[in-house]
């Protein structure tokens, strides 16, 4: 991969970072990641995204699988699974640096029904492959954009509309392709992911998810399980658990007005429920995150 790319990432994400090491471009759904140091680890429930490592090395865990990755190739997540992150080779000299466009189910919709090709039983929503040639010049090309503002607006989708392409047709292509099948089972349960992510704090009965996604009940919860490796209830707690720790950590929430803000009526059950999530309590999370902040500070 050229180093084109990685000189242009590192110039926008070295002058836009934010405090987490994100840079978020003008252009929609494409942000850049910088670390300087190895991360601790991230918890998040992840939509559709392809992220091209330039420097640096990840650990991506999903369930029971570990994926390593580093400069030349690409994290695919297909669906909205939950993970656990952490970048694993960074240094003051040497950062981590990624590339992260959100995958556009709109634009792969548009691409499979334009180049004809085969729908697919579920894949494995998270994998590794090689950063192609033809992925990482349509990148570099959006990353110039930016050094010419004027340009975005007449030329951004005409790129990312590439760049799905040659991710569609290339190595990535399996992993993606059930996302251009507006009824495949991959978007019908991506319809109740949606419902579930912006309804997260409320009670969702699985029939009515079953509705959104139609399918009866039995089978909403087969295929459910098999794109995001968990239950509705499971997926919806984890979510509940991951935001309550953000409002704590990164907005200095108190632990009872995190909880009942995702929708805990009991304190003991959220403290329960965030230890067997972490592997830690939400006072002790919370104490030792403060701490690694004051030292980094």
């Amino acid at each position: 991969m050229s180093n084109t790319l990685l000189d242009c990432v590192r110039r926008f994400a070295d002058a836009n970072a934010d405090a987490f090491g994100v840079a978020r471009t003008p252009i929609p759904g494409l942000f850049a990641m910088r670390a300087t140091a190895p991360s601790e680890l991230q918890y998040a429930i992840s939509k559709p995204l392809v992220a091209l490592v330039l420097q640096g090395a990840k650990r991506v865990t999903m369930g029971s699988e570990t994926f390593d990755f580093g400069a030349g190739e690409s994290l695919l997540i297909a669906a909205d699974v939950p993970n656990v992150s952490q970048i694993t080779r960074a240094t003051a000299g040497e950062p981590f640096y990624s590339l992260v466009l959100d995958i556009d189910p709109l634009v792969t919709q548009s691409l499979v029904m334009e180049i004809g090709v085969a729908q697919t039983g579920t894949g494995a929503p998270i994998r590794i492959d090689p950063t192609e040639a033809e992925v990482a010049d349509a990148a570099l090309r959006l990353m110039r954009l930016l050094d010419r503002p004027a340009s975005i607006p007449v030329l951004q989708d005409q790129l990312i509309r590439e760049m799905h392409y040659w991710l569609l047709t290339g190595r990535h292509g399996a992993g993606i392709r059930n996302l251009g099948f507006a009824d495949s089972h991959a978007n019908r349960i991506a319809r109740a992911v949606a419902v579930i992510r912006a309804e997260y704090a409320k009670t969702l009965p699985v029939e009515r998810l079953a509705v959104v996604a139609g399918m009866s009940p039995s089978s909403f919860h087969q295929h459910f399980r098999a794109v995001t490796s968990l239950s509705p209830l499971q997926f919806q707690k984890q979510l509940r658990l991951i935001e309550a720790r953000r409002m704590m950590i990164s907005e200095g929430a108190a632990i009872s007005n995190a909880a009942y803000a995702v929708g805990y009526e009991s304190i003991p059950q959220f403290t329960r429920e965030y230890g067997r999530l972490f592997g830690t309590t939400p006072a002790r999370d919370i104490r030792e995150s403060s701490g690694k902040a004051q030292v980094a500070a």
